[in-house]
C-alpha cells in the first residue's frame, strides 16, 4: 500500500509563453518542484505528458478551445518538454499520451508500453494525488479515471491551473460525484 503523486502535463506549451499557455501554469510548475524538492512522503512520483505526433482533428487552425486546439506539445519541440522547474525531478515514470488522437487522461498514456493503471498497481499504489495542468481538462480526466480504476483519489487544489477558471466550481462538483476529493 502506498500513495503516489501524478503530475499532469506540466509542460512548456501549457505554461505562460507556451503555444497553449494557461494562466498560473508557471506558478504550478514552481510549486510542484518545491514540493518534490523536500521530504514529500510519496512512494512514487510520476508525470504525464501530451506527446503529439499527428493527433488528427485534435489540432485545428480555428480551434474551439473545447474539443479542438491549436498545435501544442508536438514531439521534438521544446513545448513538449516538462517545464524547466521540473527537469531536475527524478520521476519514477513518465506516461506519454495522445500521439495520434486526442488524449486527456494520463491513464491513456504509456511508459515503455505499460499503462498508468497497471504500472501503479505493480508498484503497490492504492492512493493517488493528482496535480498539474489543466484543472478542467487533463487533471479532471486523470483524476476521474484514477477513481474509476479503484484508486483513492485526491486533487491538490493548490497545485493546479485551469483553462477556464470560472468553471472550476463545476469541475469540483463533477469530481466529487466521481468520488474524487478536492483537497484545499
Amino acid at each position: 500500500m502506498g500513495r503516489a503523486l501524478i503530475v499532469v502535463d506540466v509542460q512548456v506549451d501549457f505554461c505562460e509563453g507556451g503555444a497553449l499557455g494557461v494562466t498560473g501554469g508557471n506558478a504550478v510548475a514552481e510549486r510542484v518542484a518545491a514540493l518534490l524538492a523536500g521530504d514529500h512522503g510519496y512512494r512514487k512520483v510520476v508525470a504525464t505528458r501530451d506527446h503529439h505526433v499527428d493527433p488528427g482533428t485534435h489540432f485545428s487552425d480555428e480551434p474551439d478551445y473545447v474539443d479542438t486546439w491549436p498545435p501544442h506539445c508536438v514531439v521534438g519541440t521544446p513545448g513538449q518538454e516538462l517545464h524547466p522547474a521540473l527537469r531536475g525531478v527524478a520521476f519514477d515514470a513518465v506516461f506519454d499520451k495522445g500521439s495520434y488522437a486526442a488524449a486527456y487522461s494520463g491513464f491513456e498514456g504509456t511508459d515503455d508500453g505499460v499503462g498508468l493503471a497497471r504500472w501503479l498497481g505493480e508498484q503497490g499504489i492504492t492512493d493517488v494525488d493528482v496535480c498539474g495542468i489543466a484543472t478542467d481538462y487533463c487533471v479532471r480526466a486523470t483524476a476521474v479515471d484514477a477513481a474509476r480504476e479503484g484508486f483513492d483519489t485526491r486533487v491538490l487544489s493548490g497545485l493546479v491551473a485551469a483553462v477556464h477558471p470560472d468553471g472550476v466550481a463545476d469541475v469540483v462538483t463533477a469530481l466529487r460525484e466521481e468520488r474524487v476529493d478536492w483537497v484545499e
